[in-house]
């Protein structure tokens, strides 16, 4: 996928790739084995906290991917939701649908550089642990989705100084709330 050079991940602004600011998130698909056809799970992180969300997608088409997006991030306050980066992925095509529904900023990725949104790597490789390869994406419930969201958000991270994403992510969203008041 093409996108434009204003949003390649270069111009990202420094407080998003330090994590000095609360509200940045990266986004990924988690892609099963081919005989499940294309279903598959939208995994996103916010980079400070470190929370989860996952929502399942009967096919990689880029508007409902976008559409679970903007379900679950429009309830936030905009400082909660400042900036998402992708990959070049073709489910990532309709940003611009996103960036007007819900005000984040978009990001993207170098080609073949999915290390340049690490946490949301790390958090996949974490929930393979309840979602490998040869699960069905298609038999996941979105109760299913919520209990592997609240283990990873419950459980205590060594760079969160041992407090859990769900705490940090409160913490963050409290005082977004109390400063706009």
């Amino acid at each position: 996928m093409r996108v434009s050079p204003e949003v390649n991940i270069l111009y990202r602004p420094d407080v998003v790739a330090e994590r000095k600011q609360f509200g940045h998130w990266e986004c990924e698909l988690i892609q099963f084995r081919k005989k499940f056809g294309k279903a598959n799970v939208t995994s996103l992180v916010e980079r400070v906290s470190r929370f989860a969300v996952l929502l399942r997608n009967n096919d990689r088409q880029s508007r409902p991917v976008m559409d679970g997006l903007i379900q679950v991030l429009q309830s936030l306050p905009h400082l909660a939701r400042r900036s998402i980066t992708f990959d070049r992925g073709t489910e990532f095509t309709d940003w611009p649908y996103l960036q007007a529904s819900i005000g984040a900023q978009t990001w993207f990725c170098d080609p073949q550089s999915p290390w340049q949104k690490g946490t949301v790597e790390n958090t996949n490789r974490r929930a393979r642990k309840w979602l490998s390869r040869e699960v069905d994406p298609l038999s996941l419930s979105d109760r299913d989705l919520t209990e592997i969201c609240n283990h990873l958000n419950a459980t205590p991270r060594k760079c969160l100084g041992y407090k859990t994403p769900a705490e940090v992510f409160r913490q963050k969203l409290l005082a977004q709330i109390q400063r706009t008041r």
